[in-house]
């Protein structure tokens, strides 16, 4: 039996935005009017089953031009891709941005994670819901913590309009949801780096100081002298200058670069391909999309070096949905690079054939997960897979695949214009080069900040102006640990932070000062994981609601027994951390646990 959804149809609209994607229908299979020859044999399935991982972009093609997508759009695109309806549904209901059911064009999305919750986000979500007119959707981190609280208008139709307002006030929101057209232009992105223009910055020497749109100023500012150098060196020595630079993921995991590309290049299996993790969910997190909105064609170039060095002639860059300026930017530069035969079938006219492909993402936290971003691209829901195989040997598509963030990737950029030994002279002996931070909260001057590793916490602190009646800080995120303010001697390494019982995590450093209620805090960062927990294993999918309602009994004091719901508390944590699949649900609990075992929480 086939499952259909009714009798629903497609709207001229829906079919117009499915259209324009894949092109017109070639047979009434795949939704065109029946024809004499339709009747005598099927064709185009092939075709169309081989295009699945074309599913999350029509569905933002649904999406943006309608504002939802119906089981009429649905079961069209599902005819056109080959792919059964429940399955489609399952991806159009894993994404927090997608909506099966009916709603206005044009969403308000108000972020009310922890920046943006302690700068007084539930205030102005009750005074923009009472605005008549507004659609208000509560959000996950928006990655515009510097200038809290956020929200982002989202307006469908045949030209999607988005606008932002942050620091957002009523008036300001109302009037991104009501006319995003007319609201305010977003400052630049050097607005979000206190240290822009100084001449000591390696990864953000030229936000600000270069035009992000302009490849000839990004040139003039050593734009591209990294990729000739690549091509001097070769595959094999680019890897070993990148393995002897000692350069680390900084997604959290800080696992070697070069050994990850090294076991790429060398894997006999073809295609390989390239994947940018540019996904940062993480709440506090928001270095990627500077770095993005201020410097795209670096990220460009640093593609096109890891791709050449690993082996791939394919790079897909997996941008979050709610990075629209981001996508606008880097969308641009790559049109002008292989405009420029700077991507294409002969880079540089090396006869190097390198491109790359924006895929979106739509709100999905575990999708920063790298097997669960290799899922979202293939067209399936965004959770993670088992390992191994790793993604060195069956990565997208099956095929041998090398993942890295966007700060990663575009530390390469130095290695190679410095030299290895200049670069790994930066920082400390385990962890090289500069570090990215993201220091948000209660600072006078919240942003990106540029440190090389080995500064502490209180000189990072110190730049960023932090407030009196500091009471903790919380390093890594909702998946990182809180700290004392007494602690603030802690280096800034990964092995530093992890001997002081935390974690380095992304880079996140979240400053709450005494105003701040604590359990309220914990209580969010419960929901969130609750709330982005994919629900594939057990030990997550029940574990992070138990932790909610815990915390909740707690805050509330309608439990029995607070001591009782902290033992609860542990064991649960413990069964998350040992049992679960990914590092979402294996990192639930170290805010909770920090929290109380650190700063006297409920104590």
């Amino acid at each position: 039996m086939d499952l259909r959804f009714g009798d629903s149809k497609p709207t001229d609209d829906e079919r117009a935005a499915v259209d324009a994607l894949l092109g017109p229908p070639e047979s009434s299979w795949e939704g065109a009017d029946r024809s004499d020859a339709d009747l005598r044999w099927a064709r185009g399935g092939r075709e169309a089953r081989d295009r699945r991982d074309l599913l999350l972009p029509v569905l933002h093609a649904v999406n943006d031009r309608v504002g939802w997508i119906s089981d009429g759009a649905l079961d069209y695109l599902c005819r056109r891709l080959t792919v059964p309806p429940a399955e489609a549904y399952g991806v159009a209901t894993f994404y927090a941005m997608f909506s099966v059911r009916p709603r206005p064009a044009t969403v308000l999305h108000v972020c009310t994670d922890l920046a943006c919750a302690t700068a007084g986000a539930e205030a102005l979500c009750a005074e923009v819901t009472a605005e008549p007119g507004v659609t208000v959707q509560r959000s996950p981190c928006l990655g515009l913590c510097e200038r809290a609280p956020a929200a982002l208008a989202f307006g469908a139709g045949d030209r999607v309009r988005t606008a932002v307002a942050a620091p957002a006030r009523a008036r300001a929101a109302v009037l991104a949801a009501t006319a995003p057209d007319s609201a305010p232009e977003e400052p630049p992105a050097a607005a979000a780096v206190p240290q822009a223009g100084d001449p000591e910055l390696v990864l953000l020497r030229r936000v600000g100081v270069v035009d992000p749109a302009s490849l000839d100023d990004y040139r003039a500012h050593g734009g591209y002298t990294a990729l000739r150098r690549a091509f001097a060196l070769g595959p094999a020595g680019v890897i070993r200058e990148v393995t002897d630079s000692g350069l680390v993921g900084r997604g959290g995991a800080a696992f070697p670069t070069g050994r990850k590309w090294q076991a790429t290049a060398g894997q006999p299996d073809h295609p390989h391909y390239l994947v940018c993790n540019a996904d940062e969910s993480e709440p506090g997190t928001f270095k990627d999309r500077v770095l993005m909105e201020g410097d795209p064609y670096a990220l460009i170039e640093a593609m096109t070096i890891a791709g050449y060095a690993t082996g791939a002639h394919r790079g897909y860059l997996y941008l979050r949905g709610e990075y629209p300026r981001a996508l606008a930017r880097l969308d641009h530069a790559i049109t002008r690079a292989r405009a420029r035969g700077l991507l294409g079938d002969d880079v540089l006219g090396q006869g190097y054939a390198f491109d790359i492909e924006i895929r979106r993402g739509a709100g999905a936290y575990i999708c920063g997960e790298e097997t669960a971003l290799f899922n979202s691209i293939e067209g399936y829901r965004g959770e993670p897979r088992a390992k191994p195989p790793f993604p060195v040997q069956q990565g997208l598509f099956g095929r041998p695949t090398a993942e890295n963030n966007v700060e990663t990737l575009v530390n390469v950029l130095p290695v190679l214009t410095m030299g290895a030994e200049a670069y790994a002279a930066i920082g400390t002996g385990r962890s090289t080069g500069p570090k990215l931070f993201c220091v948000s909260g209660a600072v006078a001057r919240p942003g990106v900040y540029e440190l090389p590793f080995g500064a502490t916490l209180g000189e990072l602190l110190g730049l960023a102006g932090v407030r009196d009646g500091l009471r903790a800080v919380l390093l890594g995120g909702a998946a990182g640990g809180f700290v004392r303010p007494d602690e603030l001697d802690i280096p800034l390494t990964f092995e530093g932070t992890r001997e002081a019982g935390t974690t380095l995590g992304s880079g996140v450093v979240m400053a709450f000062d005494d105003t701040v209620p604590l359990p309220r805090l914990l209580l969010r960062i419960a929901e969130f994981f609750r709330d982005e927990s994919c629900g594939q294993c057990v030990p997550c999918r029940v574990g992070t609601v138990r932790q909610e309602e815990a915390l909740h009994r707690i805050a509330e004091r309608t439990g029995a027994s607070a001591a009782d719901d902290i033992a609860l508390l542990r064991e649960v944590g413990r069964a998350m951390r040992d049992a679960s699949i990914c590092g979402l649900g294996q990192t639930a609990w170290n805010a909770v646990e920090s929290a109380i075992d650190r700063l006297g929480a409920y104590a």
